[in-house]
């Protein structure tokens, strides 16, 4: 591999700043110091720019297999490494569900041969494939994904006893999507009752409520403690629902973890009106309230990540009516440049955006050598520019869907340069594809 010299540049590391120079050997991070004199196969002008740890997404739907319509490993990898995400974890509600170790595999291999970024697959729980699920290596695996609410084909776990199984077996990481569902199907009966199929997307956090969320997710916080089960409550979507989390604990020390997303913290439901479908996710984007509830319980600590739920669809797919519109959008290529807007809105620092799309994601899922700005750790990287506005548009929108909810949206800092295991893999919009990102490992 060409050794990579980055020269003066502001890192963000571990809660401080300072200028320094960052020496990349054989993919691996060999020397950080205020300068390094040597020579190397590449070297970055980095002064001006700042360094951070390459963004960790635990959260994402990439589509492949099954969907690849919408979406494969190779676009939204790509587009992943252009907005400074380095690694993602994928999410088992492809086509076919990934519900067996076979199925799981085969994502695998598809990753191997066309992933950008570094990749982790989440196994998929069901009411009945307990023992598949048991099969799971912890070492090579990222975690366990149960839907506690409505999802695709095979994939809502509302059984008691499987739920309790789960939690009481496992021996690892239980990521999950909470919702009640009984709530939701009382609250859209409700309103078809009233609107018949003239039901609008304005109706959508209504139907999907604070209630049917913290129902859900105070279930799943309850069956953690009872078991002692290590559990991540993937994206919250309402200021409640942070009671439920603790900021006293270590991290490391943590077994009941939390994530936002990107779109929680950005839009609200006054964004209904002139963005429709487009922001239709599950959980529903509430109101201004559970937004700045969300940031704070980000700033807090009760809230450890930050992630994207990147979950493309067809313009096609969103032009239908509500009733029939899917929800999810697509993040990857935006999620960071969208937080550095809350840095410059003075919401959160740089050393604060690196630990929640970095540092704590490592950490929450025992990431081996990556996550961080060390010596000897993967040379996993991004380069930003904080004074370089661009406006997001069709033109330079890299998912394969081909859209963004975050089109007409100028930004103020783009990112310069990503460097995936030791590989500059982006380029000031080129990219260099010669190496492929590597399966993420687990210190468990």
């Amino acid at each position: 591999m060409a050794s990579i010299l980055i020269k003066s540049a502001t890192i963000v590391n571990e809660n401080r700043q300072f200028t320094g120079d960052v020496l990349i050997k054989d993919g691996i991070i060999d020397r950080i110091d205020t300068s390094i004199n040597t020579n190397a196969d590449q070297e970055i002008n980095a002064e001006g720019l700042h360094l951070l740890p390459g963004c960790i997404d635990d959260q994402v739907h990439f589509r492949e297999p099954g969907l690849t319509h919408k979406a494969e490993i190779y676009t939204e990898s790509r587009a992943a490494v252009a907005g400074g995400i380095t690694s993602f974890m994928e999410m088992p509600n492809t086509v076919p569900n990934t519900l067996t170790q076979q199925l799981l595999a085969d994502k695998y291999a598809i990753g191997a041969q066309r992933s950008l970024a570094n990749y982790s697959f989440f196994m998929g729980a069901s009411n009945d494939n307990l023992d598949e699920v048991l099969r799971t290596d912890i070492r090579n695996v990222c975690g366990i994904k149960v839907f506690m609410g409505s999802s695709t084909g095979n994939m809502l776990v509302d059984n008691p006893r499987t739920l309790e199984n789960l939690f009481s077996q496992s021996p690892m990481l239980i990521a999950t999507h909470c919702e009640d569902e009984q709530t939701i199907q009382n609250n859209l009966a409700h309103y078809k009752d009233l609107l018949g199929d003239a039901i609008t997307i304005d109706y959508h956090p209504k139907i999907r409520t604070e209630e049917a969320c913290y129902l859900s997710s105070s279930m799943a916080v309850e069956l953690a403690k009872k078991h002692g089960a290590r559990l991540h409550i993937l994206h919250i979507s309402t200021a409640k629902e942070t009671a439920l989390f603790d900021n006293n604990i270590p991290l490391k020390d943590k077994k009941i973890t939390a994530e936002a997303c990107v779109h929680h913290l950005w839009f609200t439901d006054a964004d209904y009106a002139t963005k429709g479908n487009l922001i239709k996710w599950n959980p529903a984007v509430k109101s201004a309230h559970d937004r700045d509830g969300i940031l704070q319980a980000v700033l807090d600590g009760r809230i450890d990540v930050i992630a994207t739920d990147h979950a493309p669809h067809t313009t096609d797919e969103k032009a239908q009516p509500y009733l029939q519109a899917p929800s999810g959008g697509p993040l990857v290529q935006h999620a960071l440049p969208a937080l550095l807007e809350l840095y410059h809105q003075q919401k959160m620092t740089m050393e604060q955006i690196a630990e929640k799309m970095a540092h704590n994601v490592a950490t929450c899922f025992q990431i081996e050598k990556r996550g961080f700005v060390r010596e000897g750790y993967w040379a996993d990287l991004v380069l930003v520019n904080l004074n370089q506005p661009w406006q997001v548009a069709k033109p330079n929108v890299l998912y394969k869907c081909g859209w963004s909810p975050f089109e007409g949206t100028t930004f103020h800092s783009a990112i310069t340069h990503t460097i995936v295991s030791g590989h500059l893999a982006y380029e000031q919009g080129t990219f260099n594809e010669q190496q492929l990102g590597k399966r993420l490992t687990f210190e468990r």
